[in-house]
């Protein structure tokens, strides 16, 4: 229907997450209405962060340098790590601001349905950390879901007896309704309850 370099541009942008074929179609005819240095930019942008960007060698957030931003900054608080999925996870706890310590990104979650098991993610690296000292919690901050939790549980085992292990509290979210909740969330909400 289209010509071959319009139709392979819809088919890669459709590979996006999130990205449907019609989506595609309306981002390319975007593009196509842009100038050849807008284009050029945009194209130089992806191959920059491929060429550029890769993994920090310590907590695994991208990075250009050899350490990460966090890791690099002396005034972060060391003795303790914040564990994520992935590098996207760190953004909503830094815009919390009350994290002040480094991180961890094990590259997933465990899904032995999927094929992903402990082997696959970056939890021998993360007992490493912990076993090398000066580590005294690790905060357990998978996502909420099956693989999130199964996860979390299984971190929590490995390292018990080597550091303290929290999880962040889950519940209602601030300025949420209480009849609009879905069971499990007021459930959770109910067992972290604290005294005020």
């Amino acid at each position: 229907m289209f010509p071959a370099p319009v139709e392979q541009l819809i088919t890669e942008l459709s590979k996006l997450p999130g990205i449907g074929r019609r989506s595609a179609q309306r981002i390319t005819f975007f593009l196509l209405r842009r100038s050849r240095d807008e284009a050029a930019a945009l194209a130089g942008a992806i191959i920059a962060i491929k060429d550029k960007i890769h993994f920090c060698r310590q907590c695994f957030n991208f990075t250009e340098d050899d350490l990460c931003v966090f890791c690099r900054d002396a005034r972060r608080d060391a003795s303790t790590i914040c564990v994520v999925e992935e590098p996207s996870d760190i953004i909503p706890i830094e815009k919390g601001g009350e994290y002040r310590g480094l991180y961890h990104v094990l590259g997933g979650a465990l899904s032995p349905l999927d094929g992903v098991d402990p082997e696959h993610l970056r939890i021998k690296e993360l007992i490493a950390r912990v076993d090398a000292g000066g580590v005294t919690e690790v905060i357990l901050a998978t996502n909420p879901n099956t693989t999130g939790e199964s996860t979390s549980m299984f971190l929590a085992d490995a390292l018990r007896d080597k550091v303290r292990v929290t999880r962040l509290a889950s519940g209602l979210p601030v300025g949420a309704d209480l009849e609009y909740a879905d069971e499990a969330t007021v459930s959770r909400a109910m067992l972290g309850r604290r005294e005020i």
